[in-house]
């Protein structure tokens, strides 16, 4: 028999995963253990947490949360009942290909990606990781087209190339975009210290060699392969900071610096019960290129500094809109969580619970219709891979700065002061105090405390824990600022045309029509 293991929402529908093993099927895929287990088979890398170096990454407890995150866009696309979400035909090659691996042909790939984000969000609560690197491919392939169409160059082909090995190998790459950039006010060859940008220190007939470094990468320790792109559009002074390439993660010379998370140590105790998320959890960290080498076949811009703007641009757009489907199904389970706990608390009955949690599903499906809309607005490239609407996307990443922040305030409001004074659970174990702490954190008595205890531990990782640095800072963070989603709602909101809309309809201009 078949044991049902969870509820997943999606698409107003409702879904169910199963702890059956089904035999993988003949694609180009990795299974999720095997994905752990090429981890484990990757060299050895200078990864420092909390000021030490880790021989076993895939094992520290600070770590593996955020490799099951990742585990998890493999496992589901194991699973039959999850296929047309978590697979699709390669363009490249006609096999079966995991989607996060994949180019965009149509409008309904795009909103499936956002489809399929929703689904491993309700799967895991956090931040799976894997969202960059499909996003960076899909607009560096589109961008390196038109590169080659203006400028003569050849980097298309060596993308195709290397994309092919990324369908083959069914890779987790980290699109890093983001440098330190030091002085705001100053360009990236004004600055003192020019490492604060990654940029080409050497060229040679066999390739180039960087130095610098990208921040806050999300699941750099999770992925095989680094795609580093261009984090700003570039001036002609900066002409050796326009660079994009891709290099193995396990290159001897990159330097890893894993990001101290809100409560992480909790991960480290003898209990799973205080972190809240017991399985899964994000993961940041800082990518340094101490002189690495690149070799040509794997360069893909170098130097066309009017074509950064096109890629920073097209890859936070497609960012954008992943944010209307990681975070509506982390706000699924908040949601949820929310809703249990006011069970678990016997007010799920009142009417003003009952609305706020409506506010809740409201603000969240607000968030997924954007994350929809800028896909269904889509448009084919001219290279053939499809790209969201520009405006759309960042209408959805705007409304993502701001609507978590509101779900997340109503969570705390419903689960109450307990969600920030509970006592830990070494203190419920205990054998002086433990009974007490069983007594007086009971709620509903058709609830066991320590149901209610892990539920208050779920909303308080998530709105203010280690869970929180994926679904609220990263919401504000993530893919840019909020203020570089206005600067693009600023460019892209046709002003003049609206004015002269207005003009015509007063009759301040004359009206053509009639």
């Amino acid at each position: 028999m078949v044991k049902e293991k969870a509820v997943v929402l999606q698409n107003n529908g409702i879904f169910l995963i199963s702890v059956m093993s089904y035999e993988r099927r003949e694609m180009l895929m990795k299974t999720a253990a095997e994905y752990i287990q090429s981890l484990r088979d990757m060299k050895p890398r200078k990864i420092y947490v909390m000021g030490e170096l880790v021989d076993n990454p895939v094992d520290h407890p600070l770590i593996r949360p955020s490799i099951n995150c990742c585990a998890m866009t493999y496992k589901l696309a194991e699973l039959p009942e999850y296929e047309d979400l978590m697979t699709a035909t390669s363009s490249l090659t006609g096999n079966k290909i995991n989607r996060f691996c994949h180019l965009h042909q149509s409008t309904e790939d795009l909103m499936n990606k956002v489809k399929m984000q929703r689904l491993v969000g309700n799967m895991t609560g956090a931040c799976f990781q894997r969202c960059v690197g499909m996003d960076a491919l899909n607009a560096m392939f589109s961008t390196t087209f038109e590169m080659d169409q203006k400028s003569g160059t050849n980097y298309h082909q060596k993308f195709k190339d290397y994309l092919l090995k990324w369908e083959e190998n069914d890779w987790t790459v980290d699109g890093a975009m983001t440098d330190p950039k030091g002085n705001r006010a100053a360009g990236p060859a004004n600055q003192v210290d020019p490492d604060l940008f990654v940029h080409i220190v050497e060229k040679n007939e066999d390739g180039i060699v960087v130095k610098g470094a990208k921040m806050h990468q999300t699941g750099a320790l999770n992925s095989h392969e680094i795609l580093v792109m261009p984090t700003q559009t570039m001036r002609p002074e900066d002409a050796d900071y326009a660079v994009a390439f891709a290099v193995a993660a396990d290159d001897p010379s990159i330097i890893y610096i894993y990001g101290r998370q809100s409560c992480d140590t909790r991960k480290m105790e003898a209990t799973n019960i205080d972190v809240g998320n017991v399985n899964y959890g994000g993961q940041e960290a800082i990518i340094i290129f101490d002189n690495t080498f690149i070799p040509w076949e794997r360069v893909f811009m170098c130097g066309e500094i009017e074509f950064t703007g096109m890629l920073v641009e097209r890859f936070a757009g497609y960012h954008r809109q992943s944010y209307g489907g990681c975070k509506v199904g982390n706000g699924d389970v908040l949601i949820g969580a929310t809703a249990a706990i006011a069970d678990y608390n016997g007010a799920s009955k009142a009417s003003h619970v009952k609305d706020k949690i409506i506010e809740m599903t409201h603000l969240n499906e607000t968030l997924y219709s954007s994350g929809i809309a800028c896909s269904a607005e889509g448009r084919k490239t001219a290279a053939g891979n499809y790209l969201i609407d520009m405006m759309l996307a960042n209408v959805c990443k705007q409304n993502v700065t701001r609507l978590p922040y509101e779900i997340a305030r109503i969570a705390q409001d419903i689960a109450g002061g307990l969600v920030v004074t509970m006592p830990s659970d070494a203190d419920f174990k205990s054998s002086e105090v433990g009974e007490w702490c069983t007594k007086l954190m009971a709620g509903d008595p058709k609830y066991s405390t320590e149901e209610r205890q892990r539920m208050l531990r779920l909303i308080e990782s998530m709105t203010m824990g280690s869970i929180a640095v994926g679904y609220l800072t990263e919401s504000m963070h993530g893919a840019g600022s909020p203020q570089a989603q206005r600067i693009m709602i600023s460019r892209l909101g046709n002003l003049e045309a609206k004015k002269a809309m207005a003009r015509r309809i007063c009759g301040v201009d004359p009206d053509d029509l009639l």
